[in-house]
């Protein structure tokens, strides 16, 4: 028996499931999940020690690459004036500075320890602000595990086969209504249905907890100008796009300004930190400026402000690195249609820069249904020959495909060769 064998016997008998979250569950692929010891750049090493080249990231937010120098030498500085407060820091006010000042559309930002919070905030901010109930979200897109927000929520409420979750009353999702992504239509008919009730739209500019799913020419564009028209909140959760496609993330990248904009652990450099933010008009409803509470013992954690600072400095200071990562994504996830078309294979690749998805399906994913449409056992397959040949991927077929600016193109070549044998191999050729 394996190391992590052993510890996964040992988890689930304390830990619910023997994971602390549902998407690090192998489950749905018939494995054990891999524990890990350590990671430095592109690899991760198992307590096995075996080593991978790691395409998670710690879902995200490792757009340098693992145990950064700067970084670590950052939190270890931080540290030595002690872990946690409950005070206020410079740090926080650092931290805000940075990004008010290179974020126009950020003009007040609030920092709290999770994605899941900063949505459940921002939302909280947009009725506030609005003085209306309704929200819209899109089926497929997840926006954290609060109540209101767990209605088709994608990613790993998809895995489990958990198309909501029990133990959320219904009177807590009856104001959340739900679009079809990529439909402009479906959002128009829900804000005529709701007759000017509407308090927000909240979008992942790019959905990726359904895979990853592009937005349509025009679909981020023509919910700004609903959400204009309707006097709602145009809500963009960057948990994963914000500070990924550009400095300003998807806002930047596709020219649609949010409202509301909801950052994750990106800026904690992959530690739990998250931050919500926009219109200085909408964030002074927060308390205690206004009216809104919200609050949150740890948030602001000096440790983490140190590390998010040293990473979001790099990226500022080195715009190079937006341009590297965009390049090995088209040499990743062309490469990989590349080889789909010349071997005749009825997959699809789905990717944004550095962000990608290859879907068991011979539909097009454009949206929850299509995306639905995919194996789960083809995938389940393909993760397990990767895994045994040294690529760590997420153990889900609705999960993204991450790229760091550690990751060699000798490395993204070792992945495309993989990919090609795989496929002969499965036709038989």
């Amino acid at each position: 028996m394996s190391r992590s064998e052993e510890l996964f016997k040992r988890a689930v008998k304390r830990i619910p499931g023997g994971v602390n979250s549902p998407v690090r569950a192998y489950g749905a692929i018939g494995e054990t999940p891999r524990f890990i010891q350590g990671a430095v750049g592109s690899k991760i090493f198992d307590v096995d020690g075996n080593q991978y080249t790691d395409y998670i990231g710690s879902w995200g937010p490792m757009i340098l690459g693992h145990n950064h120098p700067a970084i670590r030498e950052a939190v270890i500085r931080a540290c030595e004036n002690g872990l946690s407060f409950g005070c206020a820091t410079e740090r926080e006010v650092e931290m805000a500075e940075f990004i008010c000042e290179r974020i126009p559309h950020v003009e007040m930002i609030r920092m709290v320890n999770s994605g899941t919070e900063a949505v459940m905030s921002a939302i909280r901010a947009a009725r506030g602000y609005t003085g209306k109930d309704k929200i819209i979200k899109f089926a497929g897109c997840y926006h954290g595990h609060s109540d209101a927000l767990l209605v088709s929520a994608g990613s790993g409420v998809m895995t489990s086969g958990i198309p909501d979750s029990a133990g959320v009353p219904k009177a807590c999702t009856q104001d959340t209504m739900l679009a079809v992504y990529n439909d402009l239509s479906s959002v128009q008919q829900l804000f005529e249905e709701s007759k000017e009730q509407v308090a927000a739209v909240i979008v992942e500019p790019v959905a990726a907890n359904m895979g990853v799913v592009p937005p349509a020419d025009g679909f981020l564009q023509g919910l700004r100008d609903l959400c204009d028209a309707h006097h709602a909140v145009l809500i963009f959760d960057e948990v994963i796009t914000g500070f990924r496609l550009k400095f300003d993330g998807a806002a930047g990248f596709f020219g649609v300004i949010p409202d509301l904009v909801t950052y994750g652990k990106i800026i904690g450099a992959g530690m739990p930190v998250g931050a919500y933010g926009g219109k200085r008009e909408i964030m002074e409803c927060v308390a205690p400026a206004g009216p809104v509470y919200q609050a949150g013992t740890l948030s602001g954690n000096p440790v983490a402000m140190a590390a998010g600072l040293a990473q979001l400095k790099i990226l500022w200071e080195n715009p190079d690195i937006y341009t590297r990562i965009y390049q090995k994504g088209e040499m990743l996830f062309e490469g990989i249609r590349k080889i789909l078309v010349e071997n005749n294979c009825p997959y699809q690749i789905n990717h944004v820069a550095s962000l990608g998805c290859l879907f068991f399906t011979k539909e097009k994913v454009t949206d929850y249904a299509s995306a639905k449409t995919a194996d789960t056992k083809a995938f389940s397959e393909y993760f397990k020959y990767m895994l045994n040949h040294g690529i760590h991927l997420a153990p889900s077929q609705f999960e993204a495909m991450f790229l760091s600016d550690a990751h060699t193109e000798e490395e993204i070549a070792c992945v495309l060769e993989l990919v090609e044998t795989y496929i002969k191999e499965k036709a038989g050729r």
